[in-house]
């Protein structure tokens, strides 16, 4: 199970996870180019509104490479962001979250694959992409979070590969909907669908 674990002081001991599981992954990806297009962003369309993200291959090539493949690929489109927690992050990309019959394995599905760990010095702040992953470094696979907030504890640990560049309004709208307590019992569930309509990889020049 991939978990990001934040231990929240105050006389409390409150554990937020992002959770996915890769059990049955092999143990690599498959080959992708890492040679990504320069001035690509990716269109992150929501039910809440559209965010837009830079990438950072110089620290996260292969990260960058597989997301975009995924992306490109339709793999996303469908999704939800199934765990959210306001002031630390907003989770999607499993696909399993496509399928409401589903629901009590939301957080456990990948491409079947897993990448390898690209740490770097970016630091997990307000609106940065990083990916979900298990105890195992090179357990990434597709899902990903956004962060809300300073998330730094999670600095050379997850592998942090882009920034929102617009839809910071929309990641807070997302990251205030209403949850009530997951299977776990933490207070991550939406009571509603904010669900990816589509990520498109698209030049930069052509947002406005």
């Amino acid at each position: 199970m991939k978990t990001i674990s934040l231990i929240c002081a105050l006389g409390l001991l409150a554990v937020a996870t992002v959770q996915a599981d890769d059990t049955n992954a092999p143990a690599a990806a498959p080959a992708v180019k890492t040679n990504s297009v320069a001035g690509e962003v990716a269109v992150i369309t929501t039910t809440e509104g559209t965010m837009v993200a830079t990438f950072w291959p110089d620290v996260a090539p292969a990260t960058v490479a597989n997301f975009k493949k995924l992306s490109s690929s339709g793999f996303y489109d469908g999704t939800c962001f199934h765990r959210i927690i306001k002031g630390f992050m907003i989770q999607g990309g499993d696909p399993l979250s496509k399928d409401a019959s589903k629901e009590d394995q939301w957080g456990t599905g990948g491409p079947g694959y897993s990448i390898k760990a690209e740490f770097n010095n970016n630091s997990h702040q307000l609106g940065v992409l990083s990916m979900a992953r298990s105890s195992d470094p090179d357990s990434a696979g597709s899902q990903f979070f956004i962060c809300d907030g300073n998330a730094s504890f999670l600095d050379h640990q997850y592998t942090a590969f882009g920034k929102l560049i617009k839809g910071e309004d929309v990641l807070a709208k997302i990251a205030a909907t209403p949850v009530g307590p997951s299977a776990s019992g933490e207070p991550s569930k939406p009571l509603k669908r904010v669900g990816v309509i589509s990520i498109k990889i698209v030049p930069a020049d052509s947002v406005k």
